[in-house]
């Protein structure tokens, strides 16, 4: 009798556990709304969310109009660059070299022109430019063959192919005294065309952006490294000549400015920055705790379940608190966090990070935007294209990483076979990009009209070769694709009418009126027990 009513103890015990488990699942899962009309429990994070994707914009937008400023003054020096040291410039790129050259006097012409503008700096340049110190200069360094022979006439070649590199360094006062005309006389400017590589001059500017007081900002100090190359590789009687300016931004040794105008808006700027710190930082703890709470309610659900039915919860059950949502806000918060510290230190010209910073608010403020989905998660129209998206996701991967197969193989061929004769073809990058293009519908005309026609061969493979990829994917890869997607689509519309399959989770939340729980699979204890079918699997539900 004492054990029955000991018995009867202990089942009274575990149904009322079942019944606060059930009461705190069913929370769980609500969305805020549910929440507020069933304990009104203020949506705190929701609230913090719409103010936080308000702010992260507001400051991204306040720091992208800031580094177009950085990048506006980066290209327009690069072209004034081009227009004082290279001679003859048109002001547009022949191709991704900037000019060339084909006799012997226009490659002495062009160095000389060189040397000649830098050592005139000050006085012809329009921009707020300088030598960087006094030690610094124009490095002319020239790189050629070995002595030889060479007789194109009889066909007779006599050369060492090892390489040999000459240097010569010229200082600013220098070059204003009577020493730089010994050094511009000197042997070293007697080239021998013939075993020429290559002539490359380097020399560092430095500048100020005053572009950045009108917008209320602190100016930038700038150091260009530049370098012109005058490329002989081919010897084929054209000299291409390279321009390459590299620009770091430094901190400004010693400032002032007479501006309280300009003072206050950085002080405003740092201070909304400051907040919007504090909220990523209150965002990131209230979902942290979330999570935290999330994996507790697991973990209650998962002992529950054992001792009750002695059966483990399958893998499926238990991801399903996992909100991959909150995870997604607390990368978006970290980042968001670090760079806005990187934002304020830039302001404050103590770092000039603009590219990490940049990386980072622009992939945080993706992804609280992309966060939003959740949200709209919540009415049925949009649902049903997020668990589109959801459930299309595995098979479009696997569909990707066999197509990739074949496109990897229509991008080597495209190289090895018409690189010569193509100039989107002449390397791998440049065909990958050729090809996604023509997937997609775009140049189609170009490309087949810009390949020459050297070869008979070349030609009629090239025919057959764009046609049978640009067939192959756009009327059979791409509408498979379409496919996957659309019966996904299908799927899931038929489940909203038919009801989603039910798992062990779901059919644990019923309410004890309804269907008893189905304890005959107690003989599979370690085996995954979700009530869904091998055609669900690819189904992935959000809570």
């Amino acid at each position: 009798m004492g054990a029955q009513k000991k018995n009867m103890m202990a089942q009274s015990d575990l149904d009322l556990k079942e019944a606060a488990l059930k009461e705190d699942l069913k929370f769980y899962f609500m969305n805020p709304c549910e929440k507020y009309r069933a304990r009104r429990q203020i949506p705190w994070k929701l609230a913090l969310q719409i103010l936080k994707i308000l702010m992260v914009t507001t400051q991204l937008v306040f720091f992208g109009l800031s580094n177009q400023l950085v990048v506006s003054f980066k290209e327009e020096n690069t072209v004034a660059f081009k227009h004082l040291f290279l001679k003859g410039y048109s002001g547009v790129d022949e191709d991704d070299y900037s000019c060339s050259i084909y006799t012997q006097q226009d490659a002495y012409d062009s160095i000389f022109y060189v040397i000649n503008q830098y050592r005139q700096l000050k006085n012809v340049s329009l921009g707020t430019l300088g030598y960087e110190h006094e030690g610094s200069g124009l490095k002319i360094c020239k790189q050629q063959y070995k002595k030889g022979t060479m007789l194109p006439s009889n066909d007779s070649l006599n050369i060492d192919v090892s390489t040999e590199t000459e240097c010569m360094f010229l200082k600013p006062q220098e070059l204003a005294g009577k020493k730089a005309e010994l050094k511009l006389n000197s042997s070293f400017f007697s080239l021998e065309f013939y075993r020429l590589i290559q002539v490359e001059i380097t020399f560092k500017l430095k500048g100020i952006a005053l572009q950045t007081i009108h917008a209320r900002e602190l100016p930038d100090c700038y150091a260009f490294q530049n370098t012109i190359t005058f490329n002989n590789r081919a010897h084929s009687g054209k000299i291409k000549i390279y321009f390459d300016s590299d620009t770091d931004i430094q901190e400004c040794k010693d400032w002032h400015i007479v501006s309280p105008v300009l003072q206050k808006n950085t002080q405003y700027i740092l201070a909304f920055d400051g907040f919007v710190i504090l909220s990523c930082f209150a965002s990131l703890i209230l979902c942290t705790r979330s999570i935290v709470l999330a994996m507790k309610l697991q973990k209650r659900f998962v002992n529950f379940f054992l001792e009750k039915y002695k059966r483990h919860v399958c893998h499926a059950d238990r991801l399903e608190f996992i909100n991959g949502w909150y995870v997604l806000v607390i990368i978006s918060d970290v980042m968001t966090i670090i760079g806005s510290i990187l934002k304020m230190e830039i302001k404050a010209k103590n770092l000039t990070s603009y590219d990490v910073c940049s990386i980072l608010l622009g992939t945080s403020t993706l992804f609280v935007w992309v966060g939003v989905i959740r949200y709209l998660g919540y009415f049925q129209t949009y649902n049903v294209l997020i668990l589109t998206m959801q459930a299309s996701l595995p098979k479009v991967l696997r569909f990707c990483c066999c197509a990739g197969m074949i496109y990897l193989g229509y991008t080597f061929c495209g190289w090895i076979v018409l690189g010569p004769y193509h100039e989107k073809f002449e390397d791998l990058n440049t065909v990958a990009e050729c090809l996604f293009s023509l997937v997609n519908g775009d140049d189609m005309f170009a490309t087949f009209a810009q390949i020459q026609q050297k070869s008979m061969l070349v030609w009629m493979f090239s025919r057959l070769y764009l046609y049978s990829f640009i067939s192959l994917f756009i009327y059979m890869i791409l509408s498979l694709f379409i496919a996957l997607i659309t019966d996904s689509y299908d799927t899931i519309k038929k489940y909203q009418q038919n009801g989603f399959p039910v798992t062990d989770l779901h059919e644990f939340l019923k309410d004890h009126s309804s269907v008893g729980y189905r304890k005959e699979r107690t003989s599979m204890p370690l085996v995954c027990c979700c009530g869904r079918q091998q055609s669900d699997d690819n189904l992935i539900l959000i809570n």
